[in-house]
């Protein structure tokens, strides 16, 4: 008998998720199984953004989402990521920090 649950069995320091590339509704759904397993396992999920050249609406609302089940901290947003949150105000809302360095101490 397989379970789908994540193993869980080495929780530590909080991971880090670093996606490079475009996040649009037809590249979305790794990055969105990897955050699912990371906050099925951690309390603090930190999100590398530094690599993202494109994201959609598709990639905000799944930050929105995984911010309200999670401590999600964005790490170096790109600055595509970074426009795209102050478009639509979601930087005043999200932990962002200008360092993948500063978002682990916080």
């Amino acid at each position: 008998m397989t379970s789908d649950a994540p193993d869980c069995s080495r929780a530590g320091p909080p991971p880090v998720i670093a996606p490079t590339g475009e996040f649009d509704i037809t590249t979305l759904a790794p990055l969105e199984a990897e955050i699912e397993t990371a906050v099925a396992c951690h309390t603090i999920v930190v999100l590398d953004a530094n690599g993202i050249t494109f994201a959609d609406s598709m990639f905000l609302k799944l930050i929105l989402a995984t911010h309200h089940r999670t401590d999600l901290r964005i790490a170096a947003p790109s600055t595509a990521v970074s426009r795209l949150f102050s478009i639509v105000g979601a930087d005043t809302i999200l932990r962002i920090y200008p360092t993948l360095q500063t978002a682990l101490a916080a």
